[in-house]
């Protein structure tokens, strides 16, 4: 094993129901908002949809060839909540449960450990209907699909993660309304609606732990931009490490932050400079609701993809650093900035001391066929080498890391720019449902094997 990464470092790749799964309406799958979103005209790039993406559902046995041959030791993917409950709550659809049965039974086969994601954006229409997250009964109806899930798929599966990116499934799509449901709300319900997500993984937590047929682990999976330093001084690592967990300074750019988020989970509480600039808008929190949400949880994810660089300004407040021009960027607009798959875990270890994996880490490039019937992607491949390397020495730094999921296993629907960006190892013919593997991905089955080999004693 390479110095810095554990012994038991689970290197694997990162998937969600909607992106992969196709099958939008076979065999008992209820709506959700984006099966709806997708339908209107100019809000998805193309006017692409999920209806089909990669038809995983119909190709999950060599989607699971392909991660054996990749080395893989895990694949962390999402359940969809409407595929399982097609009304949100009630009646079981058993097909849907097959379904997940079946991948499931696949990977262990192939010696891969599955991660369960509960909920990566695909709320259940019928639910949303009677206010979504905006209704106090979305915690319960979030506990009863955890125990749902927990009774299902815990005889075999241990490590299960709440929500993806609620920045993103509350940010994205009622401050910004460019995501389902695609609203605009006024502040004041977005912060309920978060304070009601929050403690239905709260919620989500005991239910797993409570209806799990053996030991289990459970996590959370957040996103944010990282802040690094822009020398080695105390002053810029301070600096950057305020500036992480700082507010960001436009109010309708709140969610887009890292403590709202996390340190009610792993601190018990509601930082500070939230409560004191938001207060109007915040629901009252009772002292039952903030123990909820602050559930023990086994580990922290986090998807991290890039970063700013920041120093300590002349005022002494921190200060983003201006890129220069020509700054490196992925095909999707994106910066490279290795640093933050560096200092990112080593804040974010700091304040929570939590074991770390990095949940979703990747880029969007311009992938093409080329003559040759390959798929030649050297910009992936650098730019994964570099942020592991960074990522290496933060393990060896001491941040307790235990794993990395690469995004995305495949190319897939990705959101409102629907097929137009490619985050894949894997290149997907949308028309003939071909999978190509990319030299990425022969480049990740090779350093997966460099890394997992013993360090020579002599």
């Amino acid at each position: 094993m390479k110095k810095g990464f554990c012994k038991d470092f689970v290197w694997g790749a990162a998937t969600s129901s909607y992106q992969i799964e196709g099958a939008a309406r076979e065999e008992g799958k209820g709506l959700h908002i984006w099966d709806v979103f997708c339908q209107e005209k100019g809000r998805i790039y193309g006017g692409h949809t999920g209806d089909v993406a990669c038809d995983h559902y119909h190709h999950f046995r060599e989607d699971v060839a392909i991660m054996k041959e990749m080395g893989l030791k895990g694949y962390r993917f999402s359940l969809s909540w409407a595929r399982l409950l097609p009304e949100g709550t009630g009646k079981v659809n058993e097909a849907g449960v097959r379904f997940y049965d079946r991948l499931i039974d696949e990977l262990l086969a192939a010696g891969i450990e599955p991660y369960i994601t509960l909920f990566h954006w695909d709320y259940p229409y019928e639910l949303y209907k009677q206010g979504g997250w905006m209704n106090e009964k979305s915690i319960r109806w979030f506990g009863d699909y955890a125990k749902l899930v927990a009774d299902r798929f815990s005889d075999r599966v241990r490590r299960f993660i709440t929500f993806n990116e609620p920045q993103c499934f509350i940010g994205l799509a009622y401050l910004d309304g460019v995501h389902a449901p695609g609203i605009h709300a006024p502040l004041q319900d977005t912060f309920v609606m978060a304070h009601h997500v929050l403690q239905a993984h709260g919620l989500a937590v005991q239910m797993l732990r409570q209806y799990a047929k053996q030991e289990i682990e459970v996590g959370y999976a957040p996103t944010g931009s990282m802040s690094y330093p822009a020398s080695e001084s105390a002053e810029d690592i301070e600096a950057a490490r305020r500036h992480l967990f700082a507010v960001p300074e436009e109010d309708r750019r709140w969610a887009w932050n890292v403590s709202f988020w996390s340190d009610p989970v792993l601190l018990g509480h509601y930082p500070e400079d939230i409560l004191s600039r938001f207060g109007l808008y915040m629901p009252r929190v009772t002292p039952e609701e903030e123990r909820l949400i602050a559930e023990p949880i086994d580990f922290y994810g986090q998807n991290i993809y890039n970063g700013n660089m920041v120093r300590q300004g002349q005022d002494g407040r921190p200060e983003i650093v201006k890129r220069y021009e020509g700054f490196p960027r992925t095909a999707i607009g994106w910066p490279v900035t290795p640093e933050c798959l560096y200092w990112g875990p080593r804040f974010l270890y700091e304040r929570y001391q939590k074991p770390i994996y990095i949940t979703e880490n990747g880029l969007s490039c311009h992938d093409v066929v080329s003559l040759d019937g390959k798929v030649h992607d050297p910009n992936r491949i650098d730019f994964t080498w570099r942020y592991l390397e960074c990522l290496r020495q933060a393990a060896a730094d001491g941040v307790d890391m235990r794993g990395y999921f690469h995004w995305s296993l495949m190319d897939n629907f990705e959101w409102h720019s629907g097929y137009s960006e490619r985050f894949g190892l894997i290149y997907v013919d949308y028309r003939t449902g071909e999978r190509i593997w990319k030299d990425s991905a022969y480049w990740y089955r090779d350093y997966i094997r460099s890394v997992s080999e013993p360090v020579s004693q002599s």
